[in-house]
């Protein structure tokens, strides 16, 4: 029992400090961006240098760990703002919904925003455990898609049909975050997806400068023709 407990304590005190450094780590990300520093990281926490790698190994681990936590985090944003849609079938208000979720969380989290959808950190390959989180958000709304297909109200326009040799990838997509769909229809969600993240990119990275002032106006427009592209009428 008594062995149990002081592991239960090292392992809550471990993770603890495990939190901290990540709490530095992202104050690094908003100061200097992905160029992290371990070294930097331990004299911001009174450690000597070496001490930190009792806790992450290397520069990549860490930069892993904050990628998962955000990926997590937003894609608790785009589930929680869906969430709140109490009329399940009010599609087009749940695609709303999450679009601005997303928005909501990126303005809020800028940092860590560009830290997983901005330019690639030199020198650092994702890891197999990122791609299940960075799904989150696109699993949320491909239910919607996948609820208003099942309910009759996915209105699709006639639009060109992906090429034969995109096919297989579009399929195994939509089996993945929404199954009920056609290959086509994916290929629009996947093209109304890269619109929404793109206007969010565009607005956090100052694409809007002296252009729109309203960015907030200007992402519900942008949403919303979206979710008309989809054929989620209101």
């Amino acid at each position: 029992m008594t062995d149990r407990t002081a592991g239960s304590i090292r392992a809550r005190v471990r993770a603890e400090m495990i939190d901290e450094i990540k709490d530095v780590a992202r104050r690094q990300l908003a100061a200097n961006g992905a160029d992290l520093s371990l070294r930097a990281i331990a004299r911001d926490l009174d450690m000597v240098s070496s001490a930190i790698y009792r806790y992450v190994s290397n520069r990549d681990e860490l930069l892993t760990a904050l990628i998962l936590d955000a990926y997590n985090s937003m894609g608790e944003a785009a589930e929680a703002a869906g969430a709140k849609v109490r009329d399940r079938t009010d599609y087009f208000g749940r695609w709303l919904a999450v679009a601005h979720g997303l928005r909501a969380w990126a303005v809020a989290r800028p940092h860590e925003y560009a830290l997983i959808y901005g330019s690639p950190v030199p020198g650092y390959a994702a890891t197999q455990d990122t791609v299940a989180p960075s799904m989150r958000p696109v699993v949320v709304l491909g239910a919607i898609l996948d609820d208003a297909h099942a309910a009759g109200r996915l209105v699709v326009a006639d639009l060109l049909r992906p090429e034969p040799v995109l096919r297989p990838e579009l399929a195994q997509i939509k089996d993945v975050v929404a199954p009920g769909i056609s290959e086509a229809v994916m290929a629009q969600a996947l093209i109304a997806w890269t619109e929404v993240f793109g206007a969010i990119s565009f607005e956090l990275f100052g694409r809007f400068n002296n252009t729109i002032t309203d960015l907030e106006a200007w992402f519900d427009h942008q949403a919303r023709v979206m979710a008309a592209f989809l054929g989620l009428t209101g």
